[in-house]
């Protein structure tokens, strides 16, 4: 399956590369084969160690801990997946990005240990991590889950504190297509005796109960933890701790304080091994950022970047571009993979758009720009069309007017959106997309770009590449 190894100081790209072909599925969960490579390694981590799973919120939350800690002093070292532009996003140390020639390294340590045993794209990456948080001698690790929980490679790592932030329908082929399943699934990243933080407002029953099961030690929001705010600012309140008058965080949106007040759990939670003031909770949301989640760049006309890409926080991103106010027209550069919920997701936000640039994603998972507009046809026309990719699909709402809050309770089926006179067009790819977008929209429209990380990920380039800061 494998192509030939990369010769001794061959570039990351090359190495990258290598690691597409390495094993014969792009996605294999199991933690059997990256932890027999892990202590071949020797990989062991003596510091303190956060993990955070979830559907959504998972990069805001893990931004929040690592700027937070940051603040504070601490030397710590964050992974997240997946990128927006460059690899090496996925691993922070000490807020810096790695380096290509520090990454290297660790790909040529895990290759020479590996043996007979093939890797995913992600189990290497995500060793590469582990290695080199374990050279710098850390305090802290933030490490964000790829898919799931049980079976992600990050659960190979016993966590001193776990966040769930939430829970909904994703990648419903490897995890279930209950919420209860899925939750379930990501609950195992909880371990006994230590704090597991539960951010969901409605967690379904089987997080509670394999808590309960396990002996984690469970801190449910609006139970144990919870927040309070007017327009100026917010409180959190614990179990035992109160931190008022906090400014709001720099990430925008809806569900930010939701992340934040995880956060703020957790860290509550692992005091006083982790002494946080005030002041650098205070400093560390008023200076966290994180592309491409309600991100909104200066200048005319109003440009919106989000790699919202499933029915629920899709559904979160309408309510953020309702309170922007009023715009003439909406033009929307969208691009989705085709595991995803694609008509529901859509559905959520249908209404808010005047004009759809559809853009084709490359690779096998991406969705063509022509079978897009035909869903999103159907949807304007006033059908309630079944995605080709997902047929039968149900799920769970999460908001007023979403169906039922009882988790575990199948929703109706997805009502019709109300026919609408707009316009559907489609693109090779986003970049050509969303410079037709530009060419369109006066200064009082807005362009929103969003749908998955390879549909705003080429748009930063390309906005990059003008010498914009984007990221």
């Amino acid at each position: 399956m494998s192509s030939l190894r990369p010769a001794q100081g061959a570039p990351l790209a090359a190495w990258l590369a290598y690691l597409e072909t390495l094993h014969p599925k792009a996605i294999d969960l199991g933690l059997d084969r990256v932890r027999a490579v892990a202590q071949r390694l020797a990989l062991s981590l003596d510091c303190i160690k956060i993990t955070v799973a979830g559907t959504n919120g998972k990069g805001s939350t893990c931004a929040m801990l690592d700027s937070i800690l940051l603040q504070a002093g601490y030397r710590v070292g964050t992974y997240t997946s997946p990128h927006l532009l460059h690899f090496n996003e996925r691993i922070r140390i000490n807020g810096e990005f790695a380096g290509d020639e520090q990454i290297v390294q660790q790909f040529e340590r895990i290759e020479a240990a590996r043996g007979d045993t093939t890797l995913t794209y992600f189990e290497m990456a995500t060793l590469a991590a582990l290695l080199l948080f374990q050279d710098r001698k850390l305090d802290v690790v933030i490490l964000e889950v790829g898919l799931g929980g049980r079976l992600d490679a990050v659960n190979m790592i016993d966590a001193d504190c776990a966040i769930l932030t939430s829970v909904d329908l994703d990648h419903m082929a490897y995890l279930g297509n209950t919420r209860e399943a899925i939750g379930l699934e990501k609950a195992h990243v909880f371990r006994p005796g230590a704090p597991a933080i539960c951010a969901d407002p409605v967690p379904p029953a089987t997080v509670i109960e394999h808590a309960r099961r396990i002996g984690a030690d469970l801190w449910r929001f609006g139970h144990d933890f919870n927040y309070s705010g007017d327009r100026q600012q917010w409180a959190y309140g614990g179990r035992d701790q109160r931190r008022s008058a906090l400014g709001y965080p720099a990430l925008r949106g809806a569900n930010q304080l939701i992340n934040a007040s995880a956060a703020l759990a957790a860290l509550e939670a692992l005091h006083p091994r982790l002494v946080v003031t005030q002041q650098d909770v205070r400093q560390g949301l008023l200076h966290v950022s994180l592309p491409a989640r309600m991100q909104i760049l200066p200048g005319l006309p109003a440009t919106i970047l989000d790699v919202a890409h499933n029915p629920h926080a899709v559904a979160a991103l309408g309510q953020n571009l309702d309170s922007m106010g009023h715009y003439p027209h909406t033009y929307a550069v969208v691009g989705m993979l085709h595991d995803k919920d694609i008509a529901n997701t859509l559905a959520r936000i249908s209404r808010r758009i005047d004009r759809w640039m559809c853009a084709s994603l490359d690779g096998p998972r991406g969705t063509t720009a022509d079978e897009l507009a035909a869903i999103i046809r159907g949807l304007t026309q006033g059908e309630a069309p079944v995605d080709p990719f997902i047929q039968g699909a149900t799920e769970v709402g999460r908001a007023a007017g979403e169906g039922s809050k009882k988790p575990g309770v199948r929703a109706a089926p997805r009502p019709a959106v109300p026919a609408r006179d707009v316009i559907v067009s489609t693109f090779d790819d986003p970049v050509q997309a969303f410079t037709e977008a530009r060419n369109l929209a006066t200064d009082n429209d807005r362009i929103l770009v969003f749908g998955s990380f390879a549909t705003v990920g080429p748009v930063l380039e390309a906005l990059r590449l003008e010498g914009r800061d984007v990221i």
